[in-house]
């Protein structure tokens, strides 16, 4: 999936494939979904229901990313989101003075 995939995308697919990267790294590390469960405590069908349809608490999400140790990942949304326009740079000036 690219990251532009999530331009158009609705919610639920932009949930759906965050699961399904998320899936893919813990694959990779040939970690089972029990094994995920038990290093991050989010209950299995927790995993197993977000592996399957997106559907998670964010803070079970920034448990599994702190197992899988990807937390950067988290940390850095919204992180270096691009200005949309010349007020939102002004806006920004302005709530920083």
């Amino acid at each position: 999936m690219d990251m532009f995939d999530f331009l158009e995308a609705t919610p639920d697919e932009i949930n759906k494939g965050i699961a399904v990267h998320v899936r893919t790294v813990r694959k990779r590390r040939k970690i089972s979904q029990v094994r995920l469960s038990e290093k991050s405590g989010v209950s299995l069908g927790s995993v197993k229901r977000f592996e399957s349809t997106g559907e998670i608490s964010l803070l079970s999400l920034t448990k599994i990313a702190i197992a899988l140790n990807v937390e950067q990942e988290l940390k850095q949304l919204f992180s270096n989101v691009p200005y949309m326009s010349l007020e939102e740079i002004e806006n920004e000036r302005n709530q920083q003075d």
